[in-house]
């Protein structure tokens, strides 16, 4: 607890990843290593620092999910998700700077301010779990959790070349966050692992599923199938992402699998589902949290109820039949991944980009920075699991992040397939942790 003390206190001025330090952790830590030298009974995680998103809840640490709405909020009760690490032995090190309310691709809001990239302080570390993916790749945290309804844990694991998983809802409890998943965000919002190995996605997955005895085995995996696609229909991608998908499917083939550059069925549909799905749930859930403290919003927020007030609602018919069409195409890919069980995708267009961007262009084309990642807001959309991994780097230095996905809570063989990656293309790139 002192090392990463120590590291934080080198480090967090310029990052501000971590934005609330629990005032027992060294008790804490005290009491963790009194219970190794008594020989009592140890849990796996026993006596590991972990953060956690500032959107997921803490009992007794504050719990700001970056808004002026709750600046002061403490929670009386751990999010389940939480109460898991703590009772595997985890000590909970602090809390991580995310997007306000989580609502864009940044770790920036008015409660705490911005937080810079690991390796640029101009650049976004992305979001909306920014704070906590900058936080592990400096090392001023080991590992912790994060939220993912649009690619929140995969795309600032890719932005700062860590590991992040996004479960298949239900794999992890999902309770205790703020905006809550429910509603429409219950399809495919997902609390999941960020660290900077697989081994430690596992060993983090097992003791929030409940499942405390799992090993990589990545024997298993020769002979599978693997589809492998860079070209969405929706986004296009630098050669350099291009290249790290390439890559990373090179590496599989090499271990066994079959590999093949194909684009399963639906996914040109996931961002415009996405879309229709969540986009406006998001605007309810705005509406009714700032009602009459609309100057309390930060400058995205206010944007998008702004930009809410021309748009017409969805009908119950339209929301009924795209969540239909939703549930059609989910079923038509999971079929389909019968004979195919995993995928490699993008991330997203791009690797990280300066902060305050709003448009991005590839080649010839120019887009949003939320269309950059239609790749990760598909297997929300169809709730598949997604794992985030480095699997190359751009001219400028920044590291490069695949998405690895599998079948419905079929997590296990996609951290073995990352672990195959991890162990071909040598995984986090950034120094070592040891100062």
């Amino acid at each position: 607890m002192k090392a990463h003390l120590e590291v934080i206190a080198q480090l967090n001025p310029k990052l501000n990843a971590i934005v609330t330090l629990a005032p027992d952790l060294m008790k804490r830590a005290s009491d963790a290593e009194a219970a190794v030298m008594h020989g009592r009974a140890l849990g796996p995680l026993h006596g590991l620092p972990v953060t956690i998103k500032d959107t997921i809840e803490t009992a007794g640490l504050r719990t700001t999910s970056g808004s002026l709405m709750r600046v002061d909020f403490v929670p009386a009760a751990d999010a389940p998700a939480v109460r898991r690490l703590k009772e595997a032995g985890a000590i909970v090190l602090g809390k991580t700077n995310t997007a306000e309310l989580a609502m864009e691709y940044t770790a920036e809001n008015r409660v705490f301010g911005r937080t810079n990239h690991p390796l640029d302080a101009s650049l976004t570390p992305g979001g909306s779990s920014g704070g906590e993916a900058a936080a592990i790749a400096s090392c001023m945290s080991p590992c912790g959790l994060g939220s993912d309804l649009a690619g929140s844990i995969r795309i600032p694991a890719h932005f700062c070349g860590i590991v992040g998983l996004k479960p298949t809802v239900g794999q992890v409890p999902g309770a205790g966050q703020f905006p809550p998943n429910t509603g429409p965000y219950s399809l495919g919002s997902s609390i999941g692992p960020m660290a900077r190995r697989v081994e430690d996605l596992n060993l983090l997955l097992n003791v929030l599923s409940g499942n405390s005895t799992r090993k990589i085995e990545t024997n298993q995996l020769a002979g599978q199938r693997v589809a492998w696609y860079t070209d969405d229909s929706v986004t296009p991608v630098t050669d350099e992402t291009r290249l790290a998908v390439e890559t990373a499917a090179r590496a599989l083939s090499e271990a066994g699998l079959l590999t093949a550059e194909v684009r399963p069925p639906g996914i040109e549909r996931g961002h415009d589902l996405w879309l229709k799905l969540f986009s406006h749930a998001s605007v309810v859930q705005l509406r009714d949290i700032y009602k009459d403290h609309e100057d309390l919003a930060g400058d995205f927020v206010r944007w998008r109820l702004a930009k809410a007030v021309n748009e017409k609602p969805p009908t119950r018919y339209e929301f009924m039949h795209w969540w239909r069409e939703r549930d059609r195409l989910r079923e038509e890919l999971i079929e389909w991944m019968k004979d195919t069980p995993l995928l490699l995708a993008p991330v997203g267009a791009t690797p990280a980009y300066a902060h305050g961007t709003h448009k991005l262009t590839v080649g010839e084309k120019t887009f949003s920075t939320f269309r950059a990642f239609s790749y990760s807001q598909t297997f929300n959309v169809f709730d598949l699991p997604s794992l985030a991994i480095p699997a190359g780097r751009s001219a400028e230095g920044l590291p490069i992040g695949i998405q690895i996905v599998g079948r419905p809570l079929a997590e296990q063989t996609v951290l073995a397939a990352a672990a195959i990656v991890e162990q071909a293309l040598g995984g986090w790139p950034m120094q070592n942790c040891e100062r």
